[in-house]
């Protein structure tokens, strides 16, 4: 039962996935159907992010009222009907509005399931669920790339909201299944909510929000502004928006493969090597005057360090401020992470006018050098010592 229900659980994160390229990829037909500018995809990916913000803010409230697997279903269901929604947009304040429960949904689902994870299974099991993650969406800009060559944008968001129905189907039906996880641990339903300020005032949660809120900075700067990079060094346009997937590649593969090693080595332990990775492809990719295939390697290393990091941060959250705030902590944290991912890569956006867009390992590398840094500081004074029931980690 435990491995049905971590299928599900695989799948949800699938299904979570899935829309996050659909935009990006549509983008280029879509805002000249509906005539507006390029720059006009910022205004809706900014709404999915407040969306997501305001959820994982109120995730712990939330969460315990209703439970883990009535939030996924809801959740789910709600981006289904997302999906459909943008299909029927014929202007851009319909496709902003259909944005808020997007991003509403996208981050219940991502906090409540994190932290179920988090006490119920190993660290090898929550980096596999981010692989998950990572395979809606590298198949969603396919989903699109078929619709735009076969009868335009709007089916591939239709084909995305019945896929992402479809998953709702399953859950409702397997909600049995949820019970084999049924003890007070679960998801504290019913408990009194520790609040965002009762959540901040735990020993050690500001050096992880600043831990997180680093690596996503670094992190989305370098999936966001990979092929620009590229194209400064002389690369084809088509050929950076290639090689610029060599990131998520990195990302994708290396969350599968550190399933095999997390175990072993601790979160704490996966944390340091990612992000020393990381540092070093960032090294790589800045060299002055380098071939074309050492940036490359760059970009593919910086992924791959990348990999752990999420993953072993949201596990370590039980151990670090203990079971009972771990839903609570998730929601801050994860709320710092999209701080950190929406706002941090126009920051370089900005920079890079000034400077140059050769700074963009620089920037990333000093941000990866950053979460090494509050990471330990987290360890140190939140101890770390503390641990979730055991008999429920599998």
């Amino acid at each position: 039962m435990y491995m049905l229900l971590l299928a599900i659980i695989y799948l949800t994160f699938v299904s979570l996935g899935l829309p996050d390229s659909l935009l990006g990829a549509g983008w280029p037909v879509i805002h000249t159907d509906l005539g507006v500018s390029v720059p006009s995809m910022g205004i809706i990916s900014m709404t999915i992010s407040g969306g997501t913000i305001c959820a994982s803010l109120f995730s712990e409230r939330i969460t315990k009222k209703l439970g883990t697997r009535t939030v996924t279903c809801i959740s789910v269901f709600l981006s289904a009907a997302s999906m459909l929604g943008f299909s029927s947009a014929t202007k851009i304040w319909m496709l902003i509005i259909w944005a808020v429960p997007y991003g509403l949904s996208a981050g219940a689902i991502d906090a409540a399931l994190n932290n179920f994870v988090a006490l119920h299974f190993s660290s090898r099991h929550m980096s596999w669920l981010h692989s998950f993650w990572g395979v809606g969406a590298i198949v969603s800009p396919y989903i699109m790339s078929h619709a735009l060559s076969h009868s335009g944008w709007r089916s591939g968001y239709v084909v995305t909201g019945l896929l992402q129905a479809a998953i709702g189907i399953i859950l409702v039906v397997t909600l049995p299944v949820w019970k084999v996880c049924g003890n007070k641990n679960s998801d504290q339903k019913g408990e009194k909510a520790l609040g965002i300020a009762g959540t901040l005032r735990i020993k050690g949660v500001p050096f992880i929000l600043a831990a997180f809120f680093s690596y996503c900075a670094g992190e989305s700067t370098v999936m966001l502004w990979a092929s620009s990079y590229l194209v400064s060094t002389g690369m084809k346009e088509e050929h950076a928006a290639a090689f610029a997937s060599l990131v998520y590649i990195g990302i994708t593969a290396g969350r599968f493969v550190c399933g095999f090693v997390s175990d072993r080595l601790g979160d704490r332990k996966m944390i340091r090597i990612g992000m020393i990775i990381a540092v070093s492809g960032a090294a790589v990719a800045l060299i002055p005057f380098s071939p074309v295939i050492l940036k490359l390697a760059g970009l593919l290393i910086i992924g791959f360090g990348c990999s752990p990091v999420y993953p072993s941060i949201i596990h370590s959250t039980p151990m670090n401020f203990g079971a009972e705030n771990s839903q609570a902590v998730i929601g801050v944290q994860l709320t710092s992470a999209y701080i950190g991912s929406t706002f941090m890569p126009p920051v370089f956006g900005l920079l890079s006018s000034l400077v140059g867009l050769w700074i963009m390992p620089l920037y990333a590398g000093l941000f990866f050098g950053l979460v090494i840094l509050m990471t330990e500081k987290t360890y140190k004074y939140a101890g770390g010592e503390k641990s979730t029931d055991q008999s429920l980690v599998r």
